[in-house]
Protein backbone atom coordinates (compact mmCIF):
# COMPACT_ATOMS: atom_id res chain seq x y z
CA UNK A 1 0.00 0.00 0.00
CA UNK A 2 1.43 3.01 -1.10
CA UNK A 3 0.33 6.06 0.64
CA UNK A 4 0.51 9.69 -1.62
CA UNK A 5 -0.65 13.46 -1.13
CA UNK A 6 -3.26 14.48 -2.99
CA UNK A 7 -3.29 18.10 -3.33
CA UNK A 8 -6.54 18.70 -5.76
CA UNK A 9 -5.95 22.72 -6.34
CA UNK A 10 -8.36 25.46 -7.37
CA UNK A 11 -9.96 26.37 -10.18
CA UNK A 12 -10.51 23.50 -12.29
CA UNK A 13 -7.95 21.44 -10.34
CA UNK A 14 -10.30 19.76 -8.42
CA UNK A 15 -11.92 18.36 -11.51
CA UNK A 16 -8.71 17.05 -13.07
CA UNK A 17 -7.30 15.61 -9.92
CA UNK A 18 -10.91 13.07 -9.05
CA UNK A 19 -10.27 11.95 -12.96
CA UNK A 20 -6.38 11.82 -12.24
CA UNK A 21 -7.02 9.94 -8.80
CA UNK A 22 -10.00 7.58 -10.42
CA UNK A 23 -7.34 6.51 -13.54
CA UNK A 24 -4.72 5.66 -11.32
CA UNK A 25 -6.79 3.53 -9.04
CA UNK A 26 -8.13 1.61 -11.90
CA UNK A 27 -4.29 0.30 -12.73
CA UNK A 28 -5.01 -1.72 -9.82
CA UNK A 29 -1.80 -0.65 -7.57
CA UNK A 30 -3.18 -0.28 -3.77
CA UNK A 31 -3.17 3.64 -2.79
CA UNK A 32 -4.30 5.35 -0.21
CA UNK A 33 -4.78 9.18 -0.74
CA UNK A 34 -3.95 11.77 1.75
CA UNK A 35 -6.36 15.11 0.77
CA UNK A 36 -4.76 18.31 1.56
CA UNK A 37 -6.57 21.50 0.13
CA UNK A 38 -4.10 24.07 -0.95
CA UNK A 39 -4.98 27.00 -2.98
CA UNK A 40 -6.98 29.88 -3.07
CA UNK A 41 -9.73 28.73 -1.30
CA UNK A 42 -7.62 27.48 1.29
CA UNK A 43 -6.28 31.40 1.47
CA UNK A 44 -9.72 32.45 2.16
CA UNK A 45 -10.44 30.47 5.24
CA UNK A 46 -6.93 29.66 6.83
CA UNK A 47 -4.95 32.98 6.27
CA UNK A 48 -2.58 31.22 3.62
CA UNK A 49 -2.42 29.01 0.74
CA UNK A 50 -0.41 26.70 1.34
CA UNK A 51 -0.71 25.61 5.38
CA UNK A 52 1.86 23.96 7.11
CA UNK A 53 -0.41 20.63 7.01
CA UNK A 54 -0.13 20.20 3.49
CA UNK A 55 3.92 20.04 3.88
CA UNK A 56 4.20 17.85 6.67
CA UNK A 57 1.97 15.83 5.00
CA UNK A 58 4.42 15.84 1.71
CA UNK A 59 7.37 14.88 3.97
CA UNK A 60 5.54 11.87 6.05
CA UNK A 61 4.50 10.35 2.32
CA UNK A 62 7.51 11.53 0.22
CA UNK A 63 5.10 11.33 -2.80
CA UNK A 64 2.80 13.83 -4.09
CA UNK A 65 0.21 14.88 -7.06
CA UNK A 66 -0.94 18.21 -6.95
CA UNK A 67 -3.89 19.83 -9.27
CA UNK A 68 -3.39 23.52 -10.64
CA UNK A 69 -2.84 26.61 -7.72
CA UNK A 70 -4.02 30.14 -9.32
CA UNK A 71 -1.10 32.35 -8.44
CA UNK A 72 -2.08 36.08 -8.02
CA UNK A 73 -0.61 38.44 -10.80
CA UNK A 74 1.40 40.86 -9.32
CA UNK A 75 -0.25 41.03 -6.05
CA UNK A 76 -1.74 38.64 -3.43
CA UNK A 77 0.25 35.73 -2.02
CA UNK A 78 3.64 34.29 -3.84
CA UNK A 79 2.83 30.90 -5.86
CA UNK A 80 2.35 27.85 -4.34
CA UNK A 81 4.47 25.87 -6.85
CA UNK A 82 7.58 28.12 -5.85
CA UNK A 83 6.89 27.78 -2.03
CA UNK A 84 6.39 23.70 -2.35
CA UNK A 85 9.73 24.01 -4.28
CA UNK A 86 11.91 25.98 -2.02
CA UNK A 87 10.58 24.27 1.13
CA UNK A 88 10.77 21.20 0.14
CA UNK A 89 14.07 21.53 -1.95
CA UNK A 90 12.96 20.15 -5.06
CA UNK A 91 15.53 21.49 -7.03
CA UNK A 92 14.40 19.75 -10.31
CA UNK A 93 11.56 20.34 -12.26
CA UNK A 94 11.40 17.59 -15.13
CA UNK A 95 9.01 17.75 -18.00
CA UNK A 96 8.87 15.93 -20.83
CA UNK A 97 7.21 16.66 -24.53
CA UNK A 98 6.31 13.96 -26.19
CA UNK A 99 4.19 13.69 -29.45
CA UNK A 100 1.01 11.31 -29.12
CA UNK A 101 -0.75 10.57 -32.32
CA UNK A 102 -4.57 12.16 -32.91
CA UNK A 103 -3.35 15.38 -30.83
CA UNK A 104 -3.33 18.69 -33.28
CA UNK A 105 0.06 20.05 -33.83
CA UNK A 106 2.23 20.97 -36.80
CA UNK A 107 4.86 18.42 -35.53
CA UNK A 108 5.71 15.05 -35.07
CA UNK A 109 8.07 12.70 -33.27
CA UNK A 110 8.70 15.57 -30.68
CA UNK A 111 10.86 13.76 -27.69
CA UNK A 112 11.84 16.42 -25.45
CA UNK A 113 12.72 16.70 -21.98
CA UNK A 114 13.18 19.90 -19.98
CA UNK A 115 15.24 19.94 -16.73
CA UNK A 116 14.85 23.25 -15.40
CA UNK A 117 16.72 23.89 -12.33
CA UNK A 118 14.06 25.00 -9.51
CA UNK A 119 15.63 26.96 -6.78
CA UNK A 120 17.40 30.04 -7.55
CA UNK A 121 17.27 32.36 -10.80
CA UNK A 122 15.10 34.95 -10.95
CA UNK A 123 12.37 32.69 -9.29
CA UNK A 124 14.49 32.90 -6.06
CA UNK A 125 12.07 35.51 -4.76
CA UNK A 126 14.49 38.27 -4.11
CA UNK A 127 12.85 41.19 -5.10
CA UNK A 128 12.74 44.97 -4.15
CA UNK A 129 9.69 46.97 -4.46
CA UNK A 130 9.56 50.39 -6.52
CA UNK A 131 10.19 53.21 -4.14
CA UNK A 132 10.73 50.53 -1.06
CA UNK A 133 13.48 52.55 1.34
CA UNK A 134 15.58 49.29 0.76
CA UNK A 135 15.43 49.48 -2.89
CA UNK A 136 16.54 52.75 -2.46
CA UNK A 137 19.48 51.98 -0.49
CA UNK A 138 20.17 49.18 -2.76
CA UNK A 139 20.32 51.72 -5.77
CA UNK A 140 22.45 53.79 -4.22
CA UNK A 141 24.88 50.79 -3.02
CA UNK A 142 24.64 49.66 -7.39
CA UNK A 143 25.83 53.21 -8.02
CA UNK A 144 28.55 53.57 -5.30
CA UNK A 145 30.16 50.77 -5.76
CA UNK A 146 29.77 49.85 -9.89
CA UNK A 147 28.99 53.45 -11.51
CA UNK A 148 25.98 51.98 -12.64
CA UNK A 149 22.70 53.90 -12.88
CA UNK A 150 19.43 52.71 -12.17
CA UNK A 151 16.57 54.76 -12.28
CA UNK A 152 15.12 55.61 -8.82
CA UNK A 153 11.24 54.71 -9.72
CA UNK A 154 12.68 50.84 -10.99
CA UNK A 155 11.27 47.67 -8.84
CA UNK A 156 14.25 45.07 -9.11
CA UNK A 157 14.66 41.35 -8.89
CA UNK A 158 17.88 39.59 -8.41
CA UNK A 159 18.68 36.28 -10.32
CA UNK A 160 21.59 34.16 -7.96
CA UNK A 161 23.02 31.30 -9.70
CA UNK A 162 24.91 29.12 -7.65
CA UNK A 163 27.40 26.23 -8.38
CA UNK A 164 26.36 23.83 -5.98
CA UNK A 165 22.89 24.21 -7.97
CA UNK A 166 23.96 24.28 -11.19
CA UNK A 167 26.15 21.03 -10.41
CA UNK A 168 23.28 19.53 -9.01
CA UNK A 169 21.38 20.51 -11.85
CA UNK A 170 23.39 19.25 -14.49
CA UNK A 171 24.63 15.86 -12.67
CA UNK A 172 20.68 15.17 -12.73
CA UNK A 173 20.48 15.86 -16.53
CA UNK A 174 22.84 13.98 -17.85
CA UNK A 175 22.28 11.01 -15.02
CA UNK A 176 18.73 10.96 -16.45
CA UNK A 177 20.11 10.56 -20.05
CA UNK A 178 22.15 8.05 -19.23
CA UNK A 179 19.79 6.24 -17.08
CA UNK A 180 17.22 6.67 -19.75
CA UNK A 181 18.91 5.90 -22.89
CA UNK A 182 19.62 9.58 -24.26
CA UNK A 183 22.01 10.62 -26.33
CA UNK A 184 22.70 14.25 -25.93
CA UNK A 185 21.96 17.18 -23.55
CA UNK A 186 22.24 20.65 -24.39
CA UNK A 187 22.77 23.36 -21.64
CA UNK A 188 20.67 26.75 -22.30
CA UNK A 189 22.09 29.79 -21.03
CA UNK A 190 22.78 33.85 -21.74
CA UNK A 191 26.24 33.72 -20.66
CA UNK A 192 27.24 36.41 -23.79
CA UNK A 193 25.34 38.68 -21.72
CA UNK A 194 25.20 37.89 -18.46
CA UNK A 195 28.63 36.28 -17.72
CA UNK A 196 28.47 36.42 -13.87
CA UNK A 197 25.42 34.22 -13.71
CA UNK A 198 24.69 32.51 -16.68
CA UNK A 199 28.17 32.29 -17.11
CA UNK A 200 28.93 30.42 -14.73
CA UNK A 201 26.39 27.98 -15.21
CA UNK A 202 27.90 28.03 -18.42
CA UNK A 203 31.07 27.37 -16.96
CA UNK A 204 30.13 24.85 -14.36
CA UNK A 205 27.93 22.68 -16.50
CA UNK A 206 30.65 22.98 -18.98
CA UNK A 207 32.91 20.80 -15.71
CA UNK A 208 30.47 18.80 -14.98
CA UNK A 209 29.39 17.20 -18.36
CA UNK A 210 33.12 16.27 -18.99
CA UNK A 211 33.02 13.63 -16.37
CA UNK A 212 29.99 11.83 -18.72
CA UNK A 213 31.99 11.00 -21.74
CA UNK A 214 29.04 8.18 -22.44
CA UNK A 215 26.79 11.72 -23.40
CA UNK A 216 27.09 14.09 -25.79
CA UNK A 217 27.03 17.81 -24.26
CA UNK A 218 26.56 21.19 -26.22
CA UNK A 219 25.35 24.35 -25.04
CA UNK A 220 22.81 27.23 -27.12
CA UNK A 221 22.23 30.51 -25.99
CA UNK A 222 18.36 30.74 -25.21
CA UNK A 223 17.06 32.94 -27.61
CA UNK A 224 18.79 31.28 -30.21
CA UNK A 225 17.21 28.26 -28.73
CA UNK A 226 13.67 28.89 -29.40
CA UNK A 227 14.35 29.07 -33.13
CA UNK A 228 15.97 26.07 -32.91
CA UNK A 229 12.68 24.40 -31.26
CA UNK A 230 10.89 26.00 -33.72
CA UNK A 231 12.70 25.20 -36.92
CA UNK A 232 14.40 21.78 -36.12
CA UNK A 233 13.41 20.15 -32.53
CA UNK A 234 14.39 16.80 -33.54
CA UNK A 235 17.81 17.74 -33.12
CA UNK A 236 17.32 18.37 -29.28
CA UNK A 237 17.04 15.53 -26.95
CA UNK A 238 17.52 16.77 -23.03
CA UNK A 239 17.83 20.55 -22.29
CA UNK A 240 19.19 21.48 -18.68
CA UNK A 241 18.32 24.87 -17.70
CA UNK A 242 18.24 27.49 -15.01
CA UNK A 243 14.62 28.39 -13.51
CA UNK A 244 13.11 30.78 -16.10
CA UNK A 245 14.01 29.81 -19.37
CA UNK A 246 13.37 26.62 -18.39
CA UNK A 247 9.75 27.58 -17.48
CA UNK A 248 9.55 29.45 -20.69
CA UNK A 249 10.76 26.59 -23.03
CA UNK A 250 8.73 24.17 -21.09
CA UNK A 251 6.01 25.94 -22.66
CA UNK A 252 7.32 26.71 -25.85
CA UNK A 253 8.19 22.98 -25.87
CA UNK A 254 4.84 21.99 -25.21
CA UNK A 255 3.53 23.51 -28.08
CA UNK A 256 5.17 21.44 -30.31
CA UNK A 257 2.98 18.46 -28.83
CA UNK A 258 0.40 20.30 -29.00
CA UNK A 259 -0.28 22.47 -25.87
CA UNK A 260 -0.22 22.17 -21.91
CA UNK A 261 -3.40 19.57 -21.70
CA UNK A 262 -0.76 17.29 -22.90
CA UNK A 263 2.10 18.55 -20.76
CA UNK A 264 2.88 16.79 -17.81
CA UNK A 265 5.34 17.63 -14.44
CA UNK A 266 7.22 16.56 -11.53
CA UNK A 267 9.36 18.30 -8.96
CA UNK A 268 11.98 16.15 -7.68
CA UNK A 269 14.21 16.58 -5.09
CA UNK A 270 16.63 14.22 -2.96
CA UNK A 271 13.75 12.45 -0.93
CA UNK A 272 10.53 14.39 -2.33
CA UNK A 273 8.83 14.24 -5.17
CA UNK A 274 5.78 16.16 -6.49
CA UNK A 275 4.32 15.51 -9.50
CA UNK A 276 2.05 17.97 -11.24
CA UNK A 277 0.62 19.53 -14.65
CA UNK A 278 2.31 22.16 -16.94
CA UNK A 279 -0.69 24.30 -17.16
CA UNK A 280 -2.70 26.61 -14.83
CA UNK A 281 -5.58 26.63 -12.87
CA UNK A 282 -7.98 28.24 -15.23
CA UNK A 283 -10.51 29.29 -12.73
CA UNK A 284 -12.69 30.82 -15.68
CA UNK A 285 -13.90 26.43 -16.10
CA UNK A 286 -14.04 26.07 -12.41
CA UNK A 287 -17.03 23.56 -12.40
CA UNK A 288 -17.62 23.39 -15.78
CA UNK A 289 -16.50 19.33 -16.29
CA UNK A 290 -14.60 20.71 -19.26
CA UNK A 291 -10.93 21.15 -18.50
CA UNK A 292 -8.92 18.59 -20.43
CA UNK A 293 -7.48 16.07 -17.42
CA UNK A 294 -4.16 14.47 -19.58
CA UNK A 295 -1.61 16.53 -18.45
CA UNK A 296 -2.45 15.83 -14.84
CA UNK A 297 -3.07 12.17 -15.93
CA UNK A 298 0.35 11.79 -17.71
CA UNK A 299 2.04 13.17 -14.64
CA UNK A 300 0.22 10.50 -12.95
CA UNK A 301 2.56 7.79 -14.98
CA UNK A 302 5.76 9.77 -13.98
CA UNK A 303 4.35 9.48 -10.34
CA UNK A 304 3.99 5.44 -10.85
CA UNK A 305 7.32 5.44 -12.98
CA UNK A 306 8.95 6.87 -9.77
CA UNK A 307 7.50 4.46 -7.45
CA UNK A 308 9.08 1.22 -9.19
CA UNK A 309 5.22 0.67 -11.00
CA UNK A 310 7.01 0.64 -14.58
CA UNK A 311 4.41 -1.57 -15.61
CA UNK A 312 1.85 -0.09 -14.81
CA UNK A 313 2.68 3.23 -15.87
CA UNK A 314 3.38 1.70 -18.89
CA UNK A 315 0.10 0.65 -19.76
CA UNK A 316 -1.62 3.60 -18.22
CA UNK A 317 0.15 5.86 -21.03
CA UNK A 318 -0.78 3.39 -23.34
CA UNK A 319 -4.27 3.50 -22.68
CA UNK A 320 -4.32 7.50 -23.03
CA UNK A 321 -2.61 7.31 -26.36
CA UNK A 322 -5.08 5.29 -27.11
CA UNK A 323 -7.97 7.61 -26.19
CA UNK A 324 -5.71 10.85 -27.97
CA UNK A 325 -5.49 8.73 -31.19
CA UNK A 326 -8.79 7.45 -31.29
CA UNK A 327 -10.13 11.64 -30.83
CA UNK A 328 -13.68 10.51 -29.92
CA UNK A 329 -13.67 10.92 -26.33
CA UNK A 330 -11.19 13.85 -25.91
CA UNK A 331 -11.76 17.35 -24.34
CA UNK A 332 -12.64 20.59 -26.67
CA UNK A 333 -9.31 21.57 -27.40
CA UNK A 334 -8.40 18.79 -28.33
CA UNK A 335 -11.00 18.71 -31.41
CA UNK A 336 -10.72 19.96 -34.89
CA UNK A 337 -12.74 23.16 -33.63
CA UNK A 338 -13.20 24.45 -29.80
CA UNK A 339 -16.90 24.29 -30.66
CA UNK A 340 -17.05 20.47 -31.20
CA UNK A 341 -20.36 19.48 -29.88
CA UNK A 342 -18.52 15.78 -29.87
CA UNK A 343 -16.19 17.37 -27.23
CA UNK A 344 -16.19 14.98 -24.34
CA UNK A 345 -16.20 16.16 -20.78
CA UNK A 346 -13.39 16.01 -18.09
CA UNK A 347 -14.98 13.24 -16.38
CA UNK A 348 -15.40 11.02 -19.81
CA UNK A 349 -11.94 10.91 -20.73
CA UNK A 350 -10.98 9.06 -17.83
CA UNK A 351 -14.37 7.28 -18.40
CA UNK A 352 -12.53 6.21 -21.58
CA UNK A 353 -9.01 5.96 -20.32
CA UNK A 354 -10.23 3.02 -17.73
CA UNK A 355 -12.24 1.17 -20.36
CA UNK A 356 -8.61 1.07 -22.33
CA UNK A 357 -6.82 -0.09 -18.76
CA UNK A 358 -9.82 -3.13 -18.61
Amino acid sequence: MYTITLIPGDGVGPEIAEATRRVIDATGIPIKWEIQDAGEDVFEREGSPLPQRVIDSIKKNKVAIKGPVTTPVGKGFRSVNVTLRQTLDLYCCLRPCKSFKGAKTRYDNIDLIIVRENTEDLYAGIEFQKSAGETSRLIDFIRETTGKKIATDSGISIKPISVSATERIVRFALDYARKNGRKKVTAVHKANIMKYSDGLFLEVARNVASQYTDVEFEDRIVDNMCMQLVQKPELYDVLVLPNLYGDILSDLAAGLIGGLGLAPGANIGSEIAVFEPTHGSAPKYKGLNKVNPIAMILSGVMMLTHLGKTEEAKKLERAVAAVIEEGKDVTYDMKATPDDPTAATTSRVADAIIEKLR
